[in-house]
């Protein structure tokens, strides 16, 4: 049955390399459990006096519409490719929900319901083939741009939630941290664990780094001890919590298209890199069965909005099991079944997710140094950018610098895409620029003017 369905012989492998490849595929990416109940749990509420966005809940939803859209990624597309809620559309996600918009914060509520409108775009967009024309047509430059400007930004917040940066208690922009407080020393202790495990090049280091700062955490009282297991904690605090009240406004169009574009660049790279290295490209250049991965993705998104979490993407860290020998759908089954074996580990997630209170405020010695190392994993696009063509490199150091000092990812975005045809027109080089850039261009320079208008 498994050879039927998913052609071991054909792709030269084995039921045990596929099993392998899935676990190590997990390993790889098992932190997103853990990382992102803390970073959505920051998410306020648009309801006065509710509570913000509830852990346990997001963490079923990641596991669960990590699972839904790995096993798609398998049955429809037959890849090792493996999904789960992505590194960076979740900080995009916390920054949107705590956005004001006429004159009421948006919240986790409304924050969903973009997803929810870029996901069914998303699909329409994969049901017709366009997703990869508007790929094609976005410039290099910038997409790798945005890539590294998130990497930035996911590293700054990994300081501060690691306590190893701090804001200035007597003012000024920011200082080193106080190297006294055990949080500190957890954090500083765990990203060299995790940094030296990777270094060494060893399998799931990331997770197994985490693991070790908590048990160290636990033995010296940093941090708080749950259990392990549970039974699964409630979805109904999230489940189907959509704020229609914006719908179809220009802040919530432009939410939507931010949260679309990034998914878009995310899976689209992730695909390309994962099949090349697994030897799935055909002798044309083209990714056979693209269209059934794309769709893969888009009800990834969807169905996970519904659940209550953000963006669903492919995740790069598959190729670590493609590396171990995974060649078919039949590991993404493995990692599937995985994901959903992790909704009974809840109390482990809280203990390894927990804030400790320090005079610094609430640090997050065990997730915090994992945002450092994932933003140093993003970095490597820096290299693609053309630096010496200043009407490429400007547009681009925008979109990298712009995301941590305005302390948002679509201010960033926004700042590289009104440059980018700017400069090259006054280069003589506007006949370079896509029709849907100059559009982009316009649109993100119209809500830059009517936000400072709302604003004034």
């Amino acid at each position: 049955m498994l050879e039927k369905i998913f052609k071991l012989k054909v792709h030269n492998t084995t039921v045990w390399q596929e099993a392998l490849g899935g676990i190590i595929t997990f390993l790889t990416m098992a932190y997103i459990i853990f990382v992102q109940p803390n970073v959505l749990g920051l998410a306020p509420s648009n309801v006065a006096g509710e509570p913000n966005m509830n852990s346990g809940a997001i963490m079923m939803a990641t596991c669960l519409s990590a699972a839904l859209a790995t096993f798609l990624m398998a049955f429809l597309a037959n890849f090792p490719i493996a999904l789960a809620p992505g590194m960076g559309e979740n900080f995009l996600f916390l920054t949107v929900a705590g956005m004001t918009v006429g004159g009421a914060t948006l919240g986790w509520q409304g924050a969903l319901t973009a997803v929810l409108f870029s996901g069914v775009i998303f699909l329409v967009l994969s049901f017709f083939k366009v997703r990869e024309k508007i790929i094609n047509s976005i410039p290099d430059s910038l997409k790798h741009a945005i890539a590294v400007g998130i990497g930035l930004f996911i590293s700054f917040l990994g300081l501060v939630w690691s306590g190893i940066i701090r804001k200035p208690a007597t003012g000024g922009i920011i200082e080193i941290g106080n190297f006294k407080q055990p949080a500190v020393l957890l954090s500083v202790f765990g990203l060299i664990i995790i940094a030296g495990f990777m270094s060494r090049k060893i399998k799931g280091g990331i997770l197994l780094g985490m693991l070790a700062a908590t048990v160290v955490g636990i033995i010296f009282n940093i941090i708080e001890y749950h259990g392990i297991t549970s039974s699964p904690p409630s979805m109904a605090p999230t489940l189907f919590k959509f704020d229609f009240s914006l719908f179809l406004t220009l802040d919530f169009i432009v939410i939507a298209i931010i949260f679309l574009f990034m998914d878009m660049f995310d899976t689209v790279g992730t695909l390309i890199g994962v099949t090349s290295q697994a030897g799935l490209i055909d002798k044309n250049g083209n990714i056979p069965r693209c269209g059934r991965a794309l769709l893969s993705d888009a009800v990834g998104t969807v169905s996970g909005s519904m659940m209550g979490t953000s963006t669903v993407t492919s995740f790069i860290e598959s190729s670590a099991g493609i590396a171990a020998g995974a060649r078919t759908g039949l590991a993404s089954v493995v990692t599937g079944l995985l994901f959903v074996a992790a909704i009974f580990f809840s109390p482990l997630v809280s203990t390894v997710g927990g804030g400790v209170i320090t005079d610094s405020g609430v640090l997050y010695p065990i997730t915090g140094p994992v945002m450092i190392i994932v933003g140093c994993m993003m970095m490597k696009g820096v290299t693609k950018i053309k630096w010496d063509d200043f009407d490429d490199a400007i547009p681009a150091f925008l979109i990298i610098i712009g995301m941590p000092l305005t302390f948002t990812i679509h201010n960033g975005i926004a700042l590289g895409f009104i440059a980018y045809p700017i400069l090259k027109l006054f280069a003589g080089k506007g006949k370079e620029v896509s029709l849907l850039s100059y559009i982009l261009g316009l649109l993100f320079l119209a809500y830059f003017i009517i936000r400072q208008i709302i604003v004034l």
